[in-house]
């Protein structure tokens, strides 16, 4: 492989970019460590008589070839954001800028952004990828891309730069966001980068995220704050003290961590609400059904049971699950706008756990008819939905069943309820149903942009659409022959680029800081929503299989992260982080996105203790986490 050429460029307040001459001279060392990657030293030296402000960027250069793609982990995927898509954040479209609508050809962000401080750039013969870390000694840096005439480009940049401009959650573009260090005179800085020279397959990023994850450094200190048993048991006391309403059988979506202002605020911290699965319902009441099933806690087991006789019990008339139940109107459809829309993720993970909680209490000899009838019911409309080419849709008519909206793969949530629900009842048609899905949603691994799973990002791409995808896969495996495990395989390298390699570097003085969270092991939840979440634990078991099955263990030791790192904050005791005993937030502010870099939104969530749960309760099970409990 030929060396890299990469160029550095000066970059001063209110100037075009330049090269480094005359008061500025930089070296750029490219070691070599393997075939076709290399270690890169930029150093940096300023001679003149006065201060400066200043940054540097290094770049990389592709012979132009066709359409060019890019991707920096969790925070940009091809075009990013689809032109159909409601929500506005950043978008690449080439040859246009509109910076209203976060449209543009190049983009800048500052490195805590991204899952791996790395960035991309293919074209149709040939890839590269340029990866730092995100401090350094000019402060935190920056990653890059830019279509140019001579090429697509990848850039690093020290300090970051937000440009054209900054994403900080809002739908209104905030001004670039452009820091500069302070040069001294005879100053030197060494800025460290790797690069990788790729072929033109755009799944190439796997093995450069591998290897990116093996050389970033690890806390010496135990991650997790508890065990998985006693991570359980706060969790499923918190999801039954905090969100249970027994009075309604419903999991109330939130909680404030503040009882005392929630009642001066008319409890509207806590949301008086349930949907029937994602953010509440049936996953995390199977999840407290099954934990007190393993410790004869008979509380924990009607309240579990309650909540799914709840949800079971009102069907559409369509015949499928509502999406949303809430204390002043009752059931409805969910977050969608059209409000006969229902989401084909929040009703189709919903029927798996439905199938899932059937077959527990069958093992315990207990008959759950209403429960079994509601899922076969909500299956049998997307199975009479599903399009000769295997598309099972992405929302219905809640009371016709006729599907609204063919876009996004949103339906990747049908095909493991499909499979389980096949062995379970005896019915092989839904097998087939499941494995005409999985061939059809394949496109959008080859795609490597699979989008549409969340109520409340339309179509944008998100972490939560990976594990849809590696749920489905994973059971396609399972259960029926084919080429599925490299499916799951490829789906899990696609989930695993939201997942932070690295652990935050934040101030002592922030709540995040002072309590040392770990961040490696999260996963950013989207390009659109910029904060660290929980939610991969609900493929912990899928993903801890996978790893069994193809001997892998980077997807186990990934997936031992992710439980490790939720083990942090939830909360041990009353006052433990402001909040009380069984809490756990929803959001982590690793980043400049809805809170400043350090922050935690105050909500204990239904789904966020309910994942935890889930997932731990899965770990007693496995052997894999038998030295984590």
């Amino acid at each position: 492989m030929n060396t890299p050429e990469l160029t550095a460029v000066l970059h001063l307040p209110g100037a075009e970019p330049r090269p480094l001459e005359g008061d500025w001279s930089a070296e750029v060392i490219a070691m070599p460590t393997g075939d076709g990657q290399w270690d890169i030293s930029l150093a940096v030296a300023y001679t003149g008589d006065t201060e400066v402000d200043a940054g540097v960027s290094l770049s990389a250069v592709l012979f132009p070839a066709g359409e060019p793609a890019f991707l920096i982990p969790g925070l940009f995927y091809g075009e990013n954001r689809p032109q159909a898509c409601t929500r506005l954040f950043p978008r690449y479209a080439r040859g246009q800028v509109d910076h209203a609508r976060f449209t543009s050809d190049a983009w800048s962000f500052r490195a805590d952004r991204a899952a791996t401080p790395v960035v991309f750039a293919w074209t149709d013969e040939a890839g590269i990828a340029l990866a730092t870390t995100e401090t350094s000694p000019v402060g935190l840096a920056g990653v890059g891309f830019a279509d140019t005439p001579a090429g697509p480009v990848a850039r690093l940049c020290w300090p970051y730069r937000e440009e054209p401009v900054s994403y900080t959650g809002s739908q209104d573009p905030s001004p670039a966001d452009i820091p500069v260090y302070h040069w001294r005179p005879g100053e030197r800085v060494e800025l460290r980068a790797r690069c990788y020279s790729l072929g033109p397959d755009r799944h190439g990023y796997a093995p450069v995220l591998r290897d990116l994850h093996a050389r970033t450094p690890v806390a010496s200190e135990p991650v997790a704050w508890v065990g998985v048993e006693e991570a359980a048991g706060l969790a499923a006391e918190g999801l039954h003290t905090w969100h249970y309403a027994a009075e309604d059988g419903v999991l109330l979506e939130t909680a404030a961590f503040d009882r005392e202002l929630n009642a001066s605020v008319r409890n509207l911290g806590d949301r008086q609400a349930m949907h029937v699965s994602w953010v509440s319902g049936v996953p995390y009441a199977y999840a407290l059904l099954c934990h007190g099933s393993r410790h004869g806690r008979e509380d924990y087991r009607a309240a579990g049971a309650h909540v799914i006789d709840t949800i079971t019990a009102n069907l559409t008339p369509a015949g499928t699950f509502w999406g949303q139940w809430t204390r002043s109107g009752g059931w409805n459809v969910g977050w969608t706008p059209d409000r006969r829309r229902l989401h084909a993720r929040t009703i189709g993970e919903a029927a798996l756990f439905t199938v899932r909680a059937v077959a527990h209490e069958r093992e315990r000899g207990v008959n759950r008819p209403v429960w079994t009838a509601a899922a076969r019911s909500t299956l049998d409309v997307a199975c009479a939905a599903q399009r000769a080419d295997g598309h099972l849709g992405s929302a219905y008519h809640s009371e016709t069943g006729e599907v609204l909206s063919w876009d996004g793969a949103a339906g990747f949530a049908w095909i493991p309820a499909l499979v389980e629900a096949a062995a379970l009842f005896g019915e092989p048609r839904y097998l087939v149903h499941a494995e005409r899905a999985g061939a059809h949603y394949r496109r959008f691994l080859d795609a490597e942009f699979i989008h549409g799973a969340p109520e409340d990002v339309d179509l944008a791409p998100t972490s939560e659409d990976g594990y849809l995808a590696v749920m489905a896969y994973v059971a396609l495996a399972e259960h029926s022959p084919g080429p599925w495990w490299a499916d799951a395989a490829r789906a899990a390298d696609w989930m695993l680029t939201f997942r932070y390699s690295y652990d935050v570097a934040f101030d002592r003085r922030t709540l995040l800081g002072t309590y040392g969270f770990r961040s490696r092991g999260a996963d950013q939840a989207s390009p659109c929503n910029q904060h660290l979440h929980a939610y991969g634990l609900i493929c912990l078991p899928e993903m801890t299989r996978l790893a069994r099955h193809l001997a892998d263990p980077y997807y186990l030791a990934v997936t031992r992260e992710n439980l490790a790192c939720f083990r942090q904050f939830v909360a041990r005791t009353d006052g433990d982080f402001n909040a009380y005993r069984g809490m756990a937030s929803e959001r982590y502010y690793q980043t400049a996105c809805f809170q400043p870099k350090g922050m935690l939104l105050t909500l204990s969530h239904a789904w966020s203790v309910g994942v935890l749960l889930y997932a731990c309760e899965a770990a007693t099970q496995m052997p894999e986490f038998e030295e984590d409990r």
